[in-house]
């Protein structure tokens, strides 16, 4: 038994299918296949049931993933530990992050260029998604880190949180609306026709938990990733946007108007996730230590006193 076959068998399992994995192995599919039935005979064992349309682990199989997901974390750890000794970080730290999140005020790109150049040897992989799915990817091992909304739901006792950026969530109208003043209770929301981030995102999970508290479901009429479409949206007068504190001057250069959301307030938080229920390879362990470098500054940065709310400069328009 070798360490490529278990490498070989997990990616099969995770794709279920055989050309897919081959391709992400950079693999001729003959060869793959032939690995994995050498593994199998070796175990006395047929470890994958390819008779579907997608190949899945046999009872035999699932239990042999488990210890196979185990020896190939082991082996990344130890070739972690030994580099570290040395004086060399190596290996792959693959970071999520929500839609549009990086912008100056937490640069991931620049703390990010920052960590390569101390450490070409380590590879890192940046993807952008939902929270809802990062945090389902770092639940299933396939994110190191992540940069995240929360929703506000319970999250998964082997993640570990550290809230970046906490603000407040109102509603945007166009700068002509007349129909509403400078407050808006979270009730009255019932009768509006609303514009939202997708679901998925954590904004949208706080605003729609926080509706059902208040015994109602949210009419949302148009839904789109970005925050800066929302307020395009809410500025022609298609409804209004529920999207993270805004400053004066960012509403005004929208066409929008900022209209509280009270009775209650409704916050938005980002967090920078990851695994707390196993230990995090040397490479992984000092990107985060930056990346909260990076985010602690960004909470001394001076509180913005715009619409009558104290809070912290907004580090993100993104998919919250």
């Amino acid at each position: 038994m070798e360490l490529r076959q278990l490498r070989y068998l997990v990616a099969v399992a995770e794709d279920g299918n055989f050309t897919k994995a081959a391709a992400r192995l950079h693999l001729a599919q003959p060869g793959l296949s032939a690995q994995i039935r050498q593994l199998e005979r070796e175990l006395g064992q047929q470890l994958l049931d390819r008779g579907g349309r997608t190949v899945t682990p046999t009872e035999v199989g699932a239990a042999v993933l488990r210890h196979a997901h185990a020896t190939l974390d082991a082996v990344e750890r130890i070739t972690s530990t030994v580099a570290e000794f040395s004086g060399l970080l190596r290996g792959q730290v693959r970071v999520g992050l929500i839609s549009g999140a990086a912008t100056e005020e937490l640069d991931v790109a620049s703390v990010l260029a920052d960590f390569h150049d101390d450490h070409p040897q380590v590879g890192i992989s940046l993807t952008e998604d939902t929270s809802e799915r990062m945090l389902a990817a770092l639940g299933r091992g396939e994110l190191d880190l992540a940069l995240v909304g929360l929703t506000g739901a319970p999250v998964d006792s082997g993640i570990g949180l550290d809230i970046v950026l906490e603000t407040p969530v109102v509603a945007a109208v166009a700068t002509d609306d007349r129909t509403h003043g400078a407050e808006i209770a979270l009730a009255e929301l019932r009768a509006q026709q609303l514009i939202c981030l997708t679901r998925g995102t954590g904004l949208r999970g706080v605003f729609e938990r926080s509706c059902a508290a208040a015994g109602f479901t949210p009419d949302v009429a148009f839904e789109a990733a970005a925050p800066a479409l929302l307020l395009r949206l809410a500025a022609r007068g298609l409804g209004m946007a529920v999207v993270p504190a805004l400053t004066d001057s960012e509403a005004a250069a929208a066409g929008v108007r900022v209209v509280r959301i009270v009775e209650p307030e409704i916050h938005g938080r980002l967090a920078l996730a990851r695994r707390a229920d196993r230990p995090l390879t040397p490479a992984t362990t000092v990107l985060l230590g930056q990346l909260r470098i990076a985010s602690r500054a960004n909470r001394k940065k001076p509180l913005r006193q715009d619409m009558g709310v104290a809070h912290p400069a907004v580090c993100s328009r993104g998919s919250w």
